[in-house]
């Protein structure tokens, strides 16, 4: 276990170093386009340009360049905005994590429970009116856009009803930081957290239901069932677990992306100032050193869980740490 664990840093850490290469490439190496310019921003002075060629060393040799660049990203962290003012930009990425992962982390919660509880479900009433209503509901959320589910919510719970008892606890848009005050943090996002579960929750049940359909056919169930365990018993003591693994895989990958910006349009609708509502921003000014920032930080997310998530499969799977 020890060396599978090891392997998988190795990997990640040379994935990392293959993306950063990529970015830097794409930001500094694209034909016909000075990089200067685009870090400067529009309308940029000849002196604001020739400070930024100087800062990032942009006479240089490329990899000079990358290694400056990489600096200014992970040592000194001192990557600055041209854009807005010399603000910057790490600083801003390391403040709007917190709100970004409390947003996903509230909402895999919900997704995850909520899923299993409707997956197992319909597995357990297959082709049952249980199963198929279930099945209806999740096909529902899964074609639900993420935007209109949460404008919404801001039009019944900000609008017509939030004067009602049902909704009048609503608290504006935005974020409450935990420390300040939990129950204010959490009427913050509960909202947020159901929205952005809503598409998942249809999604993972679907997936778990075709897991455990699958499952309940191998030979190891038969053996359960031989020794006199119960329905429930086999489904949720040997079914569930096996099943659970390909959750667990597509959960990696969800929770990564969606940490890393992946839930931008639920942060930018509910007035959230997560990483996915900096890439907006930044997008809209085209601040390259926070775009470049924000690509950097999703990749490292989405990179880390993949690794964190073939650990966990290897420790419930001994099969996987026997693979190159």
């Amino acid at each position: 276990m020890a060396a599978t664990i090891l392997r998988r840093l190795i990997h990640m850490i040379a994935v990392l170093f293959g993306i950063s290469v990529l970015v830097f490439l794409i930001f500094f190496a694209t034909p016909g386009a000075n990089p200067a310019d685009r870090i400067a921003g529009k309308n940029a002075s000849p002196q604001t340009i020739a400070r930024v060629e100087k800062e990032f060393g942009l006479n240089r040799p490329l990899p000079v360049q990358y290694v400056i660049m990489m600096k200014k990203l992970f040592i000194s962290r001192n990557l600055t905005s041209f854009v807005n003012l010399g603000e910057k930009v790490v600083p801003q990425v390391f403040k709007a994590a917190p709100i970004t992962l409390s947003l996903v982390s509230g909402a895999a919660v919900i997704w995850i429970v909520f899923a299993i509880v409707i997956g197992a479900l319909a597995a357990a009433f297959r082709n049952g009116w249980v199963d198929r209503t279930l099945m209806v509901l999740s096909l529902i959320g899964i074609s639900m856009p993420v935007f209109w589910v949460a404008t919404m919510a801001n039009l019944i719970t900000q609008g017509v009803w939030h004067h009602t008892w049902l909704f009048s606890w609503v608290p504006p848009l935005g974020y409450v930081d935990f420390t300040a005050s939990p129950l204010g943090w959490f009427k913050a996002l509960i909202i947020p957290w159901i929205t952005l579960a809503i598409l998942y929750i249809g999604l993972y049940a679907r997936v778990l239901r075709a897991a455990l359909i699958e499952t309940m056919q191998e030979d190891f169930i038969r053996t359960a069932r031989a020794k006199g365990l119960t329905e429930r018993q086999v489904l949720l003591r040997h079914a569930l677990r096996c099943s659970l693994v390909s959750v667990v895989t597509l959960f990696g990958l969800d929770f990564g992306v969606l940490v890393g910006g992946g839930a931008l349009l639920t942060e930018v609708v509910f007035g959230l100032q997560g990483v996915g509502y900096l890439t907006y921003q930044a997008l809209e000014t085209l601040d390259l050193p926070m775009i470049m920032a924000t690509v950097i930080y999703a990749s490292v997310f989405v990179v880390v869980s993949n690794a964190v998530v073939d650990i966990v499969y290897a420790a419930f799977d001994p099969r996987m740490r026997l693979r190159r």
